[in-house]
């Protein structure tokens, strides 16, 4: 640090006044590039307003506040080359004084955990897998318990949820919730770190149902927000004010949004217009043009529905659309969750079909990490395993249940996925055929990006032979 403070002393202050003199509004400030899940990777460039304005309303619209009126402490883990964290951690810091504290380089590989405790952040942004894996762990911790004390955990956290389901803004809870807060849920708040944690947000990719429930149930409500590199992070936001299950939340005020080619469930592509929309693509002109139309909408590529109150549901992307051979037209997501909603032992579950028969899906267990290199091990969670104990399985890893195709654990998805269909719009939804790989997806594997999208073109290129597979028979 006091080397980095002696680079600011080489430096006169007239030569800093005048560099700051020369600073424009509409001049870039920063270049973020795009993860690349769709293409190549894009400089996005943002100006100084862009940059300064969202810092201040982005932040509003999600209820930080000035350090005069309470010192927001966040705690900094994610890379600061993406938008969320740069606006979240590092413009919205300087804008509000919040105290912002690094941690340390393996954050995402276990010691993230141990800084919240040390730190306890008023508020806390993770990208869905970060709420996922805090979900697993503490899943792997219940299972280990004891009897009374799993049984403790898993009854508060019923009266919980079902207080935050049925009442969500009620201040008066009833007596049993408020003793489930203080004898269970403030003690597990507490050893994650989140004893003054007023503010839980997400964003940057899906969350799935079941975390946003599990995570009510612990009387943590995730607050999303929804932007893109391109529209400097937050162009709706949610907050202790603005908040709907399973939303995005509102249009940060002052922002703009209209849905374009909307179908008949009022489902359309989300356009927006704002001081968050950025300059352009870093020499990408024609790219540019294709992003921001003429009047100065931005066309994200993302698909939503608005609700009367202005709350935004983001149901996938038109890029992730397939479309059949029949010309079905079907949105991945909602298939992918169900079927892990169904199945707890499923880690990722990708949808096929685009220009094929029918559709089909690669499907990866839940399996422990390395924690050295956060890649995923052959060793199967705790809850892989009390899933594979339930069905009548003996399996421990990976390999066992894919090397020898454990029966009972293959029929056990087979009834899933056929539960998954009977719940389906139409019998082109239907799942036909399935695969489980032998290694869940990471970023070292190359499934993920650095924020843990799925990067759907280069699983459909690394497992093509068995995609093929699926639909060689058809064929003869």
């Amino acid at each position: 640090m006091e080397e980095f403070m002696e680079l600011g002393r080489e430096i006169s202050e007239e030569t800093l006044d005048t560099i700051i003199d020369a600073q424009q509004p509409n001049q870039c400030c920063v270049l973020v590039y795009t993860s690349g899940t769709t293409g190549n990777p894009k400089g996005v460039m943002l100006s100084q307003d862009n940059i300064t304005w969202t810092a201040r309303f982005g932040s509003q619209a999600g209820d930080i506040q000035p350090a005069e009126v309470q010192q927001e402490v966040v705690v900094s883990y994610l890379p600061l080359s993406h938008i969320a964290a740069q606006i979240y951690d590092l413009w919205t810091g300087i804008q509000w004084g919040a105290q912002v504290c690094f941690a340390e380089p393996d954050a995402l590989k276990g010691s993230l955990v141990n800084t919240l405790r040390e730190v306890e952040p008023t508020s806390h942004m993770g990208v869905p897998r970060v709420w996922e894996k805090i979900m697993e762990k503490i899943q792997e911790v219940a299972a280990q318990s004891g009897f009374i004390r799993r049984k403790m955990l898993l009854w508060a956290m019923s009266v919980t949820l079902e207080q935050n389901l049925t009442c969500p803004t009620s201040d008066l809870k009833p007596f049993t919730t408020r003793l489930a807060d203080y004898l269970v849920l403030a003690k597990v708040r507490q050893t994650l770190g989140f004893a003054k944690c007023q503010k839980s947000f997400y964003g940057a990719a899906p969350m799935t149902a079941e975390t946003q429930r599990f995570f009510l149930g612990l009387n943590i409500r995730l607050y999303a927000g929804y932007g893109l590199s391109e529209t400097t992070g937050p162009h709706f936001m949610s907050s202790p004010y603005t908040y709907r299950l399973y939303s995005s939340g509102k249009v940060v005020p002052g922002c703009r949004v209209k849905l374009v080619n909307e179908d008949t469930e009022g489902i359309g592509e989300i356009c927006l217009w704002g001081r968050t929309i950025f300059m352009g693509y870093l020499n990408m002109e024609d790219k540019t043009c294709e992003a921001i139309d003429s009047e100065g909408w931005l066309h994200t590529g993302d698909t939503g529905r608005l609700d009367t109150d202005g709350f935004l549901y983001i149901t996938g992307r038109l890029k992730e659309l397939i479309i059949t051979a029949g010309g079905e037209n079907v949105p991945p997501v909602p298939i992918e969750e169900a079927v892990k909603m169904e199945l707890p032992i499923i880690s990722n579950a990708m949808l096929i079909g685009d220009q094929r028969k029918f559709l089909s899906m690669l499907l990866t267990l839940k399996c422990t990490l390395d924690p050295d290199t956060s890649d995923p091990t052959d060793n199967l969670t705790e809850q892989a395993v009390e899933f594979c104990q339930r069905v009548g399985s003996r399996a421990s890893t990976v390999s066992e249940i894919v090397g020898k195709k454990d029966e009972a654990v293959y029929q056990a998805i087979e009834e899933g996925i056929q539960r998954v269909n009977a719940n389906a719009a139409a019998r082109p939804y239907h799942i036909q055929k399935w695969a489980i790989l032998e290694r869940d997806f990471s970023i070292s594997g190359g499934e993920l990006g650095p924020t843990m999208k799925l990067k759907r073109l280069i699983v459909l290129e690394k497992y093509k032979d068995i995609i093929d597979s699926f639909y060689q028979a058809q064929k003869k």
